[in-house]
């Protein structure tokens, strides 16, 4: 299964229902990096990602975007292999 990186913060809804989505598609594990508790972590995220919200999420080195994003993502049938990959 591929690695899953989301920058999240403590009271993100859509975090948690990213988790939740990733988790019921047998993510075990998920790198998460707190943009909340390492404020230099955010500017790191917006030079990547282009975007100040949260979550970002990569799959593997495939930057997917938000909660959105990868429900988008998994009601087109994209989401399962770019998990298995």
């Amino acid at each position: 299964m591929a690695t899953v990186t989301m920058y999240s913060t403590g009271v993100c809804p859509y975090c948690v229902q990213a988790e939740r989505l990733l988790k019921s598609k047998g993510v075990t594990t998920i790198e998460k990096i707190r943009v909340d508790l390492a404020p230099e972590q955010r500017d790191v995220m917006i030079a990547k990602t282009g975007r100040r919200t949260v979550p970002q999420i990569y799959i593997g080195d495939t930057h997917v975007g938000g909660f959105d994003d990868l429900s988008a993502l998994d009601r087109a049938g994209g989401l399962d292999p770019l998990l298995a990959a």
